[in-house]
């Protein structure tokens, strides 16, 4: 069993949580986690890098001047790629770097993702997150109280705009919901900061899924 502590916004332990590593699987599946992480970040290449080709570039497609006898080295037309204005020998071309996994293999990535933070002690959990207007100090104040001064992840059960704008100035600091959870944001972060109810709908889902 693994035991977290609950802290409020003060940074002062309120209670304790006990879970089961059973719950994420056992056991950190580290090449089903390299893999995703591996999708995850192919998945956010652009892809719209393009150079134009000898065929793509305007130009003439004779010779510049007759093979032989000229005294010069021979040459091709202006579109080669020797020449300034020409195209690119190997042009590059947009293209789709995306990956894709199946998903049951996504969801077991996930919990090794979560598993792996919570043996490195790297998840906190604070009692509840509520704002009633975006205010960046604020929440800056919360992360200080917990003492998290690197790149967080913070897990809410909900969508809340408040906290989203109060986050959004806050460097390598990014907000999801436990519906979006997956395992390249995890480990994209130091800290994983859950509100308590996000922590235990998450464990509730794996606890159904398992079932």
């Amino acid at each position: 069993m693994i035991k977290l502590a609950v802290y409020n916004k003060d940074g002062k332990k309120i209670e304790t949580i006990e879970v089961d590593k059973a719950i994420f699987g056992g056991t950190v599946r580290y090449p089903l986690l390299k893999q995703a992480i591996v999708m995850y970040h192919a998945n956010k290449r652009v892809g719209t890098a393009a150079t134009k080709s000898r065929g793509m570039v305007k130009g003439s497609t004779h010779k510049l001047f007759r093979q032989k006898g000229t005294g010069n080295a021979r040459v091709g037309n202006s579109r080669t790629g020797k020449r300034v204005g020409g195209g690119v020998t190997f042009a590059k071309v947009a293209r789709d770097f995306g990956k894709d996994m199946p998903k049951k293999q996504r969801k077991l990535a996930t919990s090794s993702a979560v598993l792996a933070k919570l043996l490195s002690e790297s998840v906190v959990i604070i009692d509840a997150l509520n704002f009633e207007a975006p205010k960046t100090s604020e929440f800056a104040s919360i992360l200080s109280n917990l003492k998290i001064d690197r790149s967080c992840l913070v897990m809410t059960n909900g969508r809340d705009t408040n906290i989203y704008k109060s986050v959004r100035n806050i460097p390598k600091v990014d907000v999801i919901t436990v519906t979006d959870l997956n395992a390249g944001d995890v480990c994209n972060h130091q800290k994983v900061l859950f509100t308590k109810d996000a922590f235990m709908s998450l464990i509730n889902k794996d606890s159904d899924s398992e079932n």
